[in-house]
C-alpha cells in the first residue's frame, strides 16, 4: 500500500481492506517495520505497543472475515502521549511520572478501539505540553521530517511528525494553544479543532489527577489525518459528549455543511494581525487560498467590520489562557507574581502585560473576561450569519529551528528577518480558540525553502461539518498533503 512518495488515507486503507487486497496484520506489519526504520531520525513515536496492536490487527481481520465492518475496522493509528492508554506510562513528558502508568483507556481511546482501529503507540509530547515544539527529558526530541532542524510543532508534534512520516493513517492529539493546528501547519497534515466540548477529554489529563470527567475551559481533543475526509471520518468517531455525565444513550447531530459546492461558500480572508506581522511564506499560503475561492466563484471579502476586535480577542485569549496555567502554582510564586503584576504601568496594554495580569486573576477579574468572551462569542454569531467561513494563518511562519531555551520568555520568533517574542506567534491559534470556534487546519503549499505552509479555516460554533467540507473541497482544488522529500 505505501510506496515512497504515497502513504494511503484511513479512507483508502478501509477501501482496500473491504475490497480484500490487504489485511490488517499486513498493514500493521508495514507501520512497525516503518517505525523501526525510519523513526529513528524522526523519534514521532515515543511509547511503542506492537504487541497489542498485531493482536488488534488480527483481532480486526476475524471480525471483517465474520461481516462486520465498522468505521476504522483494522486501521493502523497513533495516539498522542498525553491520552490514557491502559498499560503504558502516561508522562506528559515529566520526569517526576516516567513511571506513571494508568489502569484504563481515555474515552478516545475507548472509542479508538470500539470503531475497530488499530493502536500502534504514543506520539511524543513537550513537557507538560506546553511548548510548540516536542521534546522532554524523558523520549528525546521529535524532529520535523520536512527538516530535522526545526520543530514538528506541539504539543502533538509527534503526532504531526507520525502522520506526515507514512506512520498510521490517523492520530489523536488536543489543542490549548494551536496544539492540533500548529503542527499540522509545520508538517504539512490536516487537523481539526472541534468546538469546545463537543468531544469528551476525561482520560486526556496530567498525571498523576484522575481521569474525570470534566468540562475545560478552553482545551478540546481532536482529530489529525493526511486528508480531509479523513478528518471529518475521525471526529464522527470522537464526537459527543462523556457517558459518565450524559449517558450512554446520547446522539449528538451536528448540523451538515451549509454549501457542498466551492461557489456558494462566503469567505471572510484575514492575513493581518494588529499584534504581530504575518510572515511573507505564510501570507502567501493564505493568498493561494483566497485566489482558488475566488477562481472558483465563492463570495470573498477581504474587510468586515463584523470581525471582533483582533487584539481584544488576543489580549482575552492569553488572560483566560494563563490563568488556568498558573492556578497550581505554589503560593509563594503567586505572590511573586501579584508584586510583578502591580509594578505594571496602567497604560501597558501589550501582550507580555496581559500575560502577566492574567497570572495573578482573582475570580472577580476571570467572571469579567468571561462575560467580555460571550461578547466576542455574540459578535462572531453575528459575523458567520454573513459568512461560512473564516481563512487566516495558523501562526505566522513556518516550522522554526529547534529551540530548547528553557526560558519561553527570552526565545524570539523570527519572522522575516526579524525577531519577535516567543508567545506572540499565538494570536492566530487563540482566535478560534477564545470564543471555542471549530477550526480546520490544511496543507497551502510550501515556502521558498520547501516548508510547509497551512492555513486554518474558522467555522461557526457546533458546524463543524462547514469548515470540514471547505476543506475537503480545496484539497480536490489546490491539493493536499504531500510525502517529505
Amino acid at each position: 500500500m505505501f510506496t515512497e512518495r504515497h502513504f494511503p488515507t484511513a479512507e483508502e486503507l478501509m477501501a482496500a481492506m473491504r475490497a480484500g487486497e490487504v489485511t490488517s496484520v499486513e498493514l500493521t506489519d508495514e507501520a512497525i517495520a516503518r517505525i523501526e526504520g525510519d523513526d529513528k531520525e524522526i523519534n514521532a513515536i515515543c511509547v511503542p505497543d506492537f504487541d497489542r496492536a498485531r493482536a488488534a490487527a488480527h483481532r480486526a481481520d476475524q471480525a471483517r472475515a465474520r461481516g462486520e465492518d465498522r468505521p476504522l475496522l483494522g486501521v493502523p493509528v497513533t495516539v498522542k502521549e498525553s491520552y490514557d492508554v491502559a498499560g503504558l506510562p502516561t508522562t506528559w513528558g515529566m520526569p517526576t511520572y516516567r513511571d506513571f502508568v494508568p489502569e484504563e483507556d481515555a474515552v478516545q481511546v475507548s472509542r479508538l478501539r470500539a470503531a475497530g482501529a488499530v493502536v500502534l503507540g504514543k506520539t511524543n509530547v513537550p513537557v507538560g505540553l506546553q511548548d510548540w515544539q516536542s521534546f522532554n527529558e524523558i523520549y528525546g526530541t521529535t524532529n520535523n521530517p520536512w527538516d530535522h532542524g526545526r520543530t514538528p510543532g506541539g504539543s502533538s508534534g509527534g503526532s504531526a511528525a507520525a502522520l506526515a512520516s507514512g506512520i498510521g493513517a490517523l492520530s489523536i492529539g488536543s489543542d490549548l494553544a494551536g496544539s492540533l493546528r500548529t503542527p499540522a501547519h509545520f508538517c504539512g497534515i490536516y487537523a481539526h479543532k472541534p468546538t469546545v466540548g463537543l468531544a469528551a477529554t476525561r482520560g486526556m489529563i496530567a498525571p498523576p489527577a484522575p481521569p474525570l470527567p470534566v468540562d475545560l475551559d478552553l482545551a478540546v481533543v481532536g482529530p489529525m489525518a493526511r486528508s480531509a475526509r479523513d478528518l471529518a471520518l475521525l471526529l464522527d468517531v470522537m464526537a459527543g459528549p462523556d457517558p459518565l455525565t450524559h449517558g450512554v444513550a446520547y446522539d449528538l447531530k451536528l448540523p451538515p455543511a451549509r454549501h457542498q459546492r466551492l461557489n456558494d461558500f462566503r469567505v471572510l480572508v484575514i492575513d493581518e494581525h494588529p499584534i504581530v506581522p504575518t510572515g511573507s511564506a505564510v501570507r502567501a499560503g493564505v493568498n493561494r487560498v483566497a485566489d482558488a475561492l475566488v477562481d472558483s466563484g465563492a463570495r470573498v471579502e477581504r474587510h468586515t467590520s463584523l470581525l471582533p476586535d483582533l487584539t481584544e480577542a488576543a489580549t482575552l485569549y492569553m488572560q483566560l489562557l494563563v490563568s488556568g496555567s498558573v492556578a497550581s502554582f505554589p503560593i509563594e510564586a503567586h505572590e511573586q507574581l501579584q508584586v510583578r503584576a502591580a509594578g505594571l504601568s496602567a497604560d501597558d496594554r501589550s501582550l507580555d502585560a496581559a500575560r502577566l495580569r492574567g497570572m495573578v486573576f482573582g475570580h472577580r477579574d476571570w467572571i469579567e473576561a468571561t462575560t467580555r468572551r460571550e461578547l466576542h462569542r455574540h459578535g462572531w454569531r453575528q459575523l458567520f450569519a454573513e459568512f461560512d467561513a473564516v481563512v487566516c494563518p495558523v501562526a505566522p511562519t513556518p516550522a522554526f529551528p529547534h529551540d530548547h531555551d528553557p526560558d519561553l520568555f527570552e526565545r524570539r520568533i523570527d519572522i522575516d528577518g526579524v525577531g519577535y517574542p516567543f508567545f506572540d506567534h499565538l494570536v492566530w491559534a487563540g482566535l478560534a480558540t477564545m470564543p471555542g470556534l471549530p477550526a480546520t487546519a490544511i496543507p497551502a503549499g510550501r515556502s521558498p525553502e520547501g516548508l510547509p505552509v497551512g492555513v486554518q479555516l474558522i467555522g461557526p460554533m457546533f458546524e463543524d461539518r462547514t469548515p470540514l467540507r471547505l476543506a475537503e473541497l480545496l484539497e480536490q482544488r489546490i491539493g493536499g498533503f504531500q510525502a517529505p522529500r
